[in-house]
């Protein structure tokens, strides 16, 4: 939801910075007959001209395993590790009628080979609108039940076709899925994007990012507030909306703030801008950069201590530079750092992710489970160590490679770090309910007091999307009330119906024919006494 930056500049600067066992199957934990729960359907969004994710909301079918051979009509229920590209394809050829994948209570027990593949097939689905609804809700007792129902009921097909009608007929049940809005889905017409903006004076995807933001706001407010400690920069931070939407909170922001002249405040004092993006995990580092910075100036010299950080300390650290050049013709960019590019201020985004197309960066399942708490402060250490020595010029000075500047009182807190996670993680980040539900006023507002507790100006910014022509549009219906129904199959109701009528068609012709079955009766039963 956040994109994250830091600019550096002189003078007046900064660093922007979801019967028997094989005959008769009945689950161990029988579902209830009715059951309700809350889904959440797949993002509905258009950016600019293309359309992307579901587009369907209403849903009335009877729930079948992605085993099962005829999926048309119906709602396909999978966990995890069935939500494939290939299962997904074939569900939508057949013209299911819905989506329902169930997510496990705690992700960090599932295995990274089936999360990176759960993580392709999302990313791959939402690159284009489907009509087909697409949901996910956690995993309980209940809908694991109808899970493990819906799979044996698929599996049973491989039996002999006696075996299958019979359980079918006599004694399976099923399970029907309902979601009855019937409202239409409507554009949000009111969205706006926030904007935290704070200027400390002489001074990941993208929780991690605003977790290492904030703890540099801590370290460098208590490292400035000592005169003797000043630099010849000082620092703004920014945490700008819309990051998951081309970076538009970021776009909005440059353009509120920079004048249609050539020459303007950021243009003539900024020394470069760090972007922080998904820094949580992994052993690698990568800088990304539109244009690779000339030997002699301020990005070149902060690049070099960002080298010499991670060789001197954290050696099994992979570093690499990553160049990518702006390209106008396309619509959207990249990296955030691009927004700056265009504007002529140089910079760069720093990630742990090399590729900017790479899945990690819009799933689901990125939760505080794939957070590594080690690794994030590792990489805080290493973005804040770099950046006191540039600001100080300590390598001409001559001060050790390994020199640590924050420790002490100024040491870099797990705990602390903990905490600021499981706040930017407590609340969901779908666009559609930034600034709209209590959850997400309450971070915001959790941010913006960070923020005042140690900056000594901080301004908001809100910026309202164009109505008429927005470059971004959201769609409302995204939590939606679901009913679960176990009822009888059809074909049950098929076979009820013949034995009913096969019964009175016995009685009709016993009525009919009452004399003649008496009579060879009667004639039977005196055979047998003579």
């Amino acid at each position: 939801m956040w994109g994250i930056n830091m600019t550096l500049r002189t003078s007046k600067v900064a660093a922007l910075l979801l019967l028997s066992v094989h005959l008769l199957h009945a689950s161990a934990l029988p579902a209830a007959s009715s059951y309700g729960f809350n889904a959440y359907r797949m993002q509905q969004y258009n950016l600019h001209q293309d359309k992307h994710g579901c587009r369907g909301a209403i849903v009335v079918a009877e729930a079948r395993s992605a085993a099962d051979t005829i999926l048309t009509r119906r709602c396909v229920i999978m966990k995890l590790p069935d939500f494939t590209t290939e299962r997904y394809l074939e569900a939508k050829s057949q013209n299911a009628a819905a989506l329902l994948i169930l997510l496990p209570q705690n992700l960090s027990s599932v295995p990274e080979d089936i999360v990176q593949g759960f993580m392709v097939a999302e990313s791959q689905v939402l690159q284009k609108e489907t009509l087909m609804p697409v949901y996910v809700v956690p995993e309980d007792d209940q809908l694991l039940c109808m899970y493990e129902e819906v799979s044996q009921a698929a599996a049973t097909k491989s039996a002999s076709v006696l075996v299958r009608v019979l359980r079918s007929i006599i004694t399976a049940t099923a399970f029907q899925i309902l979601v009855s809005n019937n409202s239409p889905i409507k554009p949000i017409t009111d969205t706006t994007i926030i904007t935290l903006e704070g200027l400390a004076y002489g001074a990941d995807s993208n929780g991690s990012g605003v977790t290492i933001l904030l703890e540099l706001v801590r370290l460098f407010h208590h490292l400035y507030s000592d005169p003797r400690n000043q630099a010849p920069y000082h620092l703004l931070f920014s945490l700008t909306g819309g990051g998951k939407y081309n970076f538009l909170g970021t776009k909005r922001w440059l353009e509120e703030n920079m004048d249609h002249a050539e020459s303007s405040l950021l243009h003539d004092n900024v020394a470069f801008v760090i972007c922080l993006d998904s820094l949580g995990t992994g052993d690698e580092l990568f800088l990304h950069v539109s244009r690779p910075p000339r030997p002699g100036t301020p990005q070149y010299s902060f690049i070099q201590q960002l080298e010499q950080i991670i060789s001197a300390r954290f050696p099994w650290v992979r570093f690499g530079t990553v160049h990518k050049k702006i390209n106008l013709q396309e619509t959207n960019v990249a990296w955030e750092h691009e927004r700056y590019g265009m504007k002529h201020i140089p910079g760069f985004t720093l990630s742990h992710i090399e590729n900017p197309k790479s899945e990690l960066r819009g799933s689901i399942l990125d939760t505080m489970a794939q957070v590594d708490i080690r690794k994030l402060k590792r990489n805080a250490v290493i973005v804040a160590e770099s950046l006191a020595r540039f600001m100080y010029n300590l390598s001409d000075k001559g001060s050790a490679k390994d020199m640590q500047v924050f420790k002490g009182s100024l040491d870099i807190q797990d705990s602390h770090l903990s905490a600021l996670m499981s706040m930017m993680t407590s609340v969901p980040r779908a666009a559609q309910l930034l600034d709209r539900e209590p959850g997400q006023l309450l971070l915001i507002s959790s941010l913006e007091q960070e923020f005042k507790h140690y900056l000594k100006q901080v301004h908001r910014h809100t910026f309202h999307l164009d109505r008429r022509d927005p470059e971004i549009t959201f769609f409302d219906q995204m939590n939606q009330p679901m009913m679960m129904y176990r009822v009888k199959p059809a074909a049950f109701d098929l076979f009820l119906g013949g034995c009913i009528a096969g019964y009175l068609g016995m009685v009709y012709y016993a009525i009919q024919n009452f004399g003649n079955i008496y009579t060879k009766l009667k004639a039977t039963m005196k055979a047998k006494h003579q």
